[in-house]
């Protein structure tokens, strides 16, 4: 039996624990620093978690964020990191007090960031938050691929990809989450996983606009029933922007096209909160009307993607190389309305 830590009682990071107690491994879910009351309610309501609107199982250990050191105290297998992209800084520094090195660690946040003028995913973030802290030799992994949380935490069956440069790594931690409803694939592109899963969320946005964007002339009724045609072509100039730019950051351009890329996108432009957010822009809102009006509680994850990364591709791009990425970038920082030169 192993010893996981799952650091972010979110949807995902919750719905996480689910195929790792069922191999059968003792799993204790943390809070963060700002989700002691959120926990409350769990622990009152006998695990019921209210955004996955189900019972956590009763085998699961809760704790708050208090109890971090007494947890590390059982020196985890494997620690996975549920936090948003913002909350990465203060888990990385929380966890460099008590990491012992080379323990696994899984992110399952996804996102990029521009640090000195350089994009940076949250695997290479983290790395040095860790190193600035004391914490020499890391190893960290990342997840990607389409599924969402509320499918896992039901026990749909998904597929997954793990990524770490050396892959015997990924494969001892496949072996410990794997189950009959929860399958996991190994790569050595981190970068490329990581990539993929940022950037899908911000074509998921495009995507989820299609119904806006197919007719300028055509009346809803006919737009709602006839959308799909534009909905495959922004797929397809989606899949093939989302190549060049993983190659512009040294990742491989084959990680595209499996399950942290296509089938990551696929999922994602489906349903959820980027394809929601797209269909408002889709229809003419701004991005911030739509917010405030439509989204005020939720995290459009490729909306904060595209303020983090934008200035630095409007910068560099020109509106032929990325077409649709600056398209969504230019609607999102400029708030105006989503035009897509096609």
């Amino acid at each position: 039996m192993k010893k996981i830590l799952v650091l972010g009682a979110g949807a995902m990071g919750s719905a996480f624990t689910i195929p790792c107690l069922d191999n059968k491994n003792k799993v204790t879910l943390i809070g963060t620093h700002l989700e002691d009351r959120f926990l409350d309610e769990i622990l009152k309501k006998n695990n019921f978690h209210p955004i996955l609107n189900l019972k956590l199982p009763s085998n699961l250990k809760l704790s708050k964020f208090e109890k971090l050191s007494e947890e590390f105290k059982e020196k985890p297998d494997l620690i996975v990191l549920g936090v948003n992209s913002k909350g990465i800084d203060w888990a990385g520094k929380e966890i460099s007090k008590y990491y012992v090195s080379e323990t696994p660690i899984l992110l399952l946040t996804k996102g990029l960031s521009v640090i000195n003028n350089q994009y940076e995913t949250i695997a290479e973030k983290l790395k040095q938050i860790l190193e600035k802290n004391g914490s020499k030799k890391s190893n960290i992994s990342a997840v990607g691929g389409p599924c969402l949380a509320s499918g896992l935490a039901n026990k749909i069956r998904s597929s997954v990809v793990l990524a770490n440069q050396k892959v015997e790594i990924v494969k001892h931690i496949g072996k410990m989450i794997n189950t009959n409803y929860y399958s996991t694939e190994i790569s050595d592109d981190l970068v490329g996983v990581e990539v993929c899963a940022a950037l899908k969320n911000i074509y998921s946005m495009i995507i989820g606009a299609s119904e806006g964007l197919c007719s300028s002339s055509a009346t809803e009724e006919i737009k709602n029933k006839n959308y799909l045609n534009t909905a495959a072509s922004l797929m397809y100039q989606s899949v093939s922007e989302m190549a060049d730019f993983t190659k512009l950051l040294k990742g491989k351009e084959e990680t595209v096209y499996g399950l942290a890329g296509l089938g990551d996108l696929y999922v994602s432009s489906a349903g959820g909160r980027n394809s929601k957010m797209g269909g408002y822009l889709g229809k003419g809102i701004e991005y911030k009307r739509a917010k405030s009006e439509f989204m005020p509680n939720d995290t459009v994850e490729g909306a904060e993607l595209a303020l983090e990364i934008g200035p630095k591709i409007l910068k560099e791009f020109k509106n032929n190389k990325f077409p649709l990425m600056i398209s969504l970038i230019e609607s999102i920082c400029d708030n105006k309305k989503l035009e897509i030169n096609w």
